[in-house]
């Protein structure tokens, strides 16, 4: 039947989702239906409610769980598991999928593809394949650094993203392969030989999130014997954070993402780099300024010990010892004029106690004849006019019996 624009119907897209919606609540069948299949992308947020997907080898089917029927649930759901589901279709108009309102579930044994993941795990554990002691040390700092994933993904976007960021001086090495389907794990196989050719220090292994067949190429018994043989340490970051397959036990490091992967390959990052190379900057300096401190301690010391044999502190002690001579030569003479002077003045005090005039103002007087101007000292010597001398002048005198004696 050919479009014509002079079509008799015309409907939005919310009328459309609308009319499907009213078609299928109005069918009883597909109100109360059981649906048989494996629990995958299960998901239980803090609103109570549950939301998972069941699937069969050819289709899939949203499922949501209200909160007053998930109380209820006798049954722990987890990922694989195969069950028979209850409940009705509806449409969620918003994203226009249409989805069953699960209500009951029962238990019907866990899934093919979960047995099998089961099974081939203990295999592969019992020879010692997932043993810790297998696991190498990623190295801090790699240089080259080699990818296995899909070449149009997300996961690679942000992978390179994270690798740009964090240590933009590595190499990185894309080997692209399918992540998914029957064609990926040789691919995979290939792609992981390949890169181990070109010496890598570190591979990444990684896709993003999905539904246990979505993911099921990490679990092939190839690609995880090829991760555990790889020359080179692999970190395997498949899906989401609660997602695991059995590459993530062989690979030497899980990651819960890709991201996580890019960001756990680069321990060390540029950041890190810098500041070590800084820290060894501040290091060869104090070094330096130590050895440079050293060495001028060094020279000084040298430089005193010629101070100490040079004429010239022959010639400076010289001086010295002159100055010194000198210096005592002055004190000297100094000392010798005070002591003269201190000699003259006994003296002149001794002269003193000796001049007449001080002896007559201290009483005493002087008495000579006017004849002869003998100083008279004995009454015998005392006769006729003499003349007396006291301390302020002179009187004269006249004795007329010289011969009596004094009383």
């Amino acid at each position: 039947m050919q479009p014509t624009l002079f079509s008799t119907l015309h409907l939005t897209v919310s009328q459309l989702t609308f009319h499907i919606r009213k078609q299928m609540e109005n069918d009883p069948i597909l109100q109360d239906v059981w649906v048989d299949g494996e629990i995958s992308n299960l998901s239980k947020p803090a609103s109570g409610h549950v939301y998972f997907t069941l699937k069969d080898k050819n289709a899939a089917l949203r499922c949501v769980m209200w909160k007053t029927d998930a109380a209820r649930l006798r049954v722990n759901l987890q990922e694989g598991m195969a069950l028979e589901a209850h409940g009705k279709i509806a449409v969620y108009e918003p994203q226009g999928q249409y989805q069953l309102v699960v209500n009951v579930v029962q238990p019907k044994g866990e899934g093919a593809l979960y047995q099998e993941f089961l099974r081939l795990k203990a295999t592969l554990e019992s020879e010692g394949l997932f043993d810790a002691e297998r696991k190498r040390p990623i190295p801090q700092t790699p240089r080259k650094i080699g990818i296995v994933t899909s070449a149009t993904g997300a996961a690679l976007r942000d992978m390179l993203n994270t690798l740009r960021r964090r240590l933009p001086l590595a190499q990185v090495i894309l080997a692209p392969a399918p992540v998914q389907g029957i064609e990926a794990p040789p691919a995979l196989v290939r792609a992981l030989v390949s890169l181990n050719k070109q010496t890598p220090d570190v591979i990444l292994l990684a896709r993003g999130g999905g539904s246990i067949e979505d993911l099921w190429a990490f679990n092939d018994e190839r690609v995880v014997r090829a991760v555990a043989a790889s020359n080179a340490p692999v970190i395997c970051g498949v899906g989401h954070e609660t997602d695991f397959t059995l590459c993530d036990f062989s690979a030497d490091l899980r990651a819960p993402t890709p991201t996580a992967a890019a960001e756990l390959a680069t321990q060390t990052t540029l950041d890190d780099l810098r500041g070590e190379l800084f820290a060894y900057r501040v290091r060869v300096v104090s070094l330096t300024s130590s050895l440079i401190a050293n060495q001028k301690g060094l020279i000084s010391s040298l430089t005193a010990r010629l101070r100490y044999v040079s004429p010239e502190r022959g010639v400076q002690s010289e001086y010295q010892r002159l100055d010194e001579l000198s210096r005592r030569a002055t004190s000297a003479l100094a000392h010798r004029v005070q002591l003269q002077f201190a000699r003259v003045d006994g003296i002149a005090k001794r002269l003193k106690s000796l001049n007449p005039a001080d002896v007559l103002s201290r009483g005493y007087a002087i008495v000579t004849r006017n004849a002869d101007g003998a100083t008279v000292s004995k009454i015998s010597q005392a006769r006729g006019e003499m003349k007396i001398r006291v301390s302020d002048g002179e009187f004269n005198v006249i004795r007329n019996s010289p011969d009596a004696p004094s009383p």
